[in-house]
């Protein structure tokens, strides 16, 4: 009875973590094939490395990790690729952030589509809205297609590489993670995404975030969870994101307050660089309303 009760104490400890691994992830993934799409499976390439391929996650802001989304919680990253099953089929990977749900998550939308425009927050070419099955979704081709949308405080990204365009689009991936993670996009036309009162919207809000930023960085220092020169480094970074949108859309130069920046963060000088962010923000309490000219 002994050795029973201690054998089955041993296969808790040892499978227990696996499956709860296992349910976790496939909250977010499906662990099986779809259609003629075959889920990749670990291999153990080389003796003593680990194996490569299957399912994995990770902590990770995922695709807006790039776009200064602001980095004080966690974000889980699930990530799989699925293999077709001919050589005429392309081989796309499945990646679903799951957000924390903090107030950086106000900018979730904003942050997912920022790599598919120009530095300037214009929609690149390649850039579109599409409806499948119902959802609203944001795609981008070009060498492959990219697929995104936000459910819920979710962000997901299906992509592929096909240099030459010429496969056909996983689509039944695409409607089989729809299905399990509907879009919650506000229905939008590739016209819409490409009116004056769109792209004004945008560049505004991205002046307002880089501001915004710049405040919970320094807040960060109050709170003493942030270093001085990785505040000052980031807050400036941002602030040259302003400037170069007011000097773009509101006719006023940048090159001067640039330089001055530059001059204050290599000095390690907070105070200078504070008081000029307090600048900012009083200028643009005062003119985000007006028209900019595109």
């Amino acid at each position: 009875m002994r050795n029973k009760l201690l054998l089955t104490l041993i296969i808790a400890v040892f499978f227990i973590p696996t499956i709860s691994f296992s349910q976790a992830i496939s909250e977010y993934l499906i662990l099986q094939d779809i259609g003629s799409y075959k889920i990749s499976k670990p291999e153990k390439l080389f003796p003593g490395e680990s194996p490569i391929g299957g399912p994995r996650t990770y902590d990770s802001h995922g695709i807006i990790g790039a776009t200064g989304h602001f980095p004080d919680h966690a974000d889980k990253t699930y990530e799989v690729m699925y293999l077709g099953e001919t050589d005429e089929l392309p081989s796309p990977t499945v990646q679903v952030t799951q957000h924390a749900g903090s107030e950086s998550d106000k900018w979730l939308l904003h942050e997912v589509e920022k790599s598919f425009r120009t530095y300037y927050g214009i929609p690149g070419d390649p850039y579109a809205m599409r409806v499948i099955d119902g959802n609203t979704i944001i795609v981008y081709g070009s060498a492959g297609w990219a697929y995104r949308w936000v459910s819920g405080n979710k962000v997901i990204q299906i992509s592929y590489h096909d240099s030459q365009m010429e496969k056909p689009e996983p689509l039944e991936v695409v409607s089989a993670y729809l299905a399990k993670h509907p879009s919650t996009l506000t229905p939008m036309t590739s016209a819409d995404l490409r009116t004056d009162d769109n792209k004004t919207t945008w560049i505004k809000d991205e002046m307002d975030r880089r501001l915004w930023l710049c405040d919970k960085w320094f807040y960060q220092l109050q709170l003493q969870k942030a270093e001085l020169n990785k505040v000052l480094r980031e807050s400036v970074d941002s602030m040259n994101v302003f400037l170069d949108y007011r000097e773009k859309y509101y006719g006023i130069s940048a090159t001067e307050e640039k330089k001055l920046l530059g001059e204050y963060l290599r000095a390690n000088d907070g105070t200078a660089i504070k008081n000029k962010l307090a600048e900012y923000k009083a200028w643009w309490n005062e003119n985000k309303d007006k028209e900019i000219s595109l």
